[in-house]
C-alpha cells in the first residue's frame, strides 16, 4: 500500500511517498481502509520535529473509511462498517490500524469525507467551546482564525450557545466566510490592530476568552483582550510556538487564566468520545453545522496540502484521498 512517511524531520521536502506492507490487524485492533483522511497542523509539528516520534514515521491523525478486517476480540466491528477516528498516527495512507474502541461508526446522513473533515476539527470545537471555557449566553468570545476549519466549526458552535462572536481573518474573501458563519465582529488583522478594536467594541470591557490556535504572533496581544480573570485558550501554534512566558505577568494583566489544551484529554474515555462525535455528526446531518471542504488532493500531492495549510491562505478543511 502507499503511505506518506518522513525519515528525517524538517519542511515539506521530507515528505516521501511510500510503498509498504498493509498491515494485519491484533487483538482489539481493526483494519479501516482509508476514504479520506485530514490535513491538520499537528501534522505539521510531527513533520518540524516539534513532537518528537521515532522515525520513519506515517504523517495524519484523522481519517474516514471502511473496516476491511477485525483482529481477534473485537465485538463491536465487523467489514464493511464505516468507521472515523482521530488521534491515532498513520492516516496518510491507504490503509490504516486503529483500536476499534477509538472508532466511531459514521451515520448514514453524512458522507465519509464529511466525518473525515469533521471528526478531529469538530471535537475540537466541541471541547474549546463546552469545556475548556463553558460558553454561557450574552459571552463575548475572540476566535482567532475564523475562516478556518475549527474556526468556521466554533464560531457556530459559539453562536449556538448565545454568544457575541469576535473573529479575526487576513483577507476580505475570509470575513465573507467568517460572517456567513455566524460571526459578529470579523477583524481584518492585516489592516487593523485587533487588540485595540476589541477593547473599542466592547467598550473597553476586555473578553471572558480567547481562543488562539495561531499562537506566536498573537498570543501577546490576545493577553490584553481579556478582562480581569479572563482565560486564555492556546490550542495551537499556526504561527510558531509561544517564546517562554512569565506567570507572574498574569496577576499584574487582571488574575488571569492559561490553558493549553488539547484533544486526546477531551476524548480519553470510549463516552467522552463517542458523545462529543455523536454530537457533531448530527448537527451536521441535521443542518446545524455547516463543514466547508475547500479543496483534496490525491495522496502523492501531501506536501502541497501542508504547503497550502501552512501558508494561512486556505480556509475550511484540506482532505486527502488515496
Amino acid at each position: 500500500m502507499q503511505a506518506v512517511q518522513i525519515f528525517t524531520t524538517g519542511s515539506t521536502d521530507v515528505l516521501t511517498l511510500s510503498e509498504i506492507p498493509i498491515p494485519t490487524p491484533g487483538p482489539g485492533q481493526a483494519l479501516i481502509r482509508i476514504e479520506a483522511c485530514g490535513v491538520n497542523f499537528i501534522d505539521t509539528y510531527f513533520r518540524e520535529g516539534r513532537y518528537p516520534t521515532p522515525l520513519p514515521y506515517t504523517l495524519g491523525q484523522e481519517a474516514a473509511g471502511t473496516v476491511a478486517a477485525i483482529g481477534p476480540g473485537v465485538k463491536n466491528l465487523q467489514a464493511g462498517d464505516r468507521v472515523a477516528w482521530c488521534g491515532i498516527p498513520g492516516t496518510y495512507a491507504q490503509f490504516a490500524l486503529a483500536p476499534a474502541d477509538r472508532l466511531v461508526p459514521i451515520p448514514a446522513s453524512i458522507t465519509t469525507q464529511q466525518a473525515a473533515a469533521a471528526i478531529l476539527q469538530g471535537m475540537t470545537a466541541h471541547y474549546l467551546a463546552h469545556s475548556t471555557y463553558p460558553i454561557q449566553r450574552g459571552d463575548e468570545v475572540l476566535i482567532h482564525a475564523g475562516a478556518g476549519g475549527t474556526g468556521l466549526l466554533l464560531t457556530q458552535i459559539a453562536k449556538s450557545l448565545g454568544a457575541r462572536v469576535f473573529t479575526t481573518v487576513s483577507t476580505e474573501e475570509k470575513a465573507a466566510l467568517s460572517r456567513a458563519a455566524g460571526a459578529d465582529e470579523v477583524i481584518l488583522y492585516t489592516q487593523k490592530n485587533f487588540a485595540a478594536e476589541v477593547r473599542r467594541l466592547t467598550h473597553d470591557r476586555g473578553l471572558p476568552v480567547v481562543y488562539d490556535s495561531v499562537g506566536k504572533s498573537t498570543f501577546e496581544a490576545s493577553l490584553t483582550c481579556l478582562r480581569p480573570r479572563g482565560v486564555m485558550v492556546l490550542f495551537g501554534g499556526a504561527s510558531g510556538p509561544v517564546p517562554p512566558f512569565d506567570l507572574i505577568r498574569l496577576s499584574t494583566m487582571g488574575s488571569l487564566y492559561i490553558t493549553r489544551p488539547t484533544l486526546k484529554d477531551y476524548i480519553a474515555t470510549p463516552t467522552d468520545l463517542h458523545a462529543r462525535a455523536s454530537d457533531i455528526f448530527n448537527n451536521i446531518a441535521f443542518g446545524n453545522l455547516k463543514l466547508r471542504i475547500e479543496h483534496t488532493y490525491p495522496l502523492k500531492d501531501a506536501a502541497q496540502a501542508q504547503r497550502d495549510l501552512e501558508s494561512r491562505q486556505t480556509t475550511g478543511k484540506l482532505l486527502l484521498l488515496p
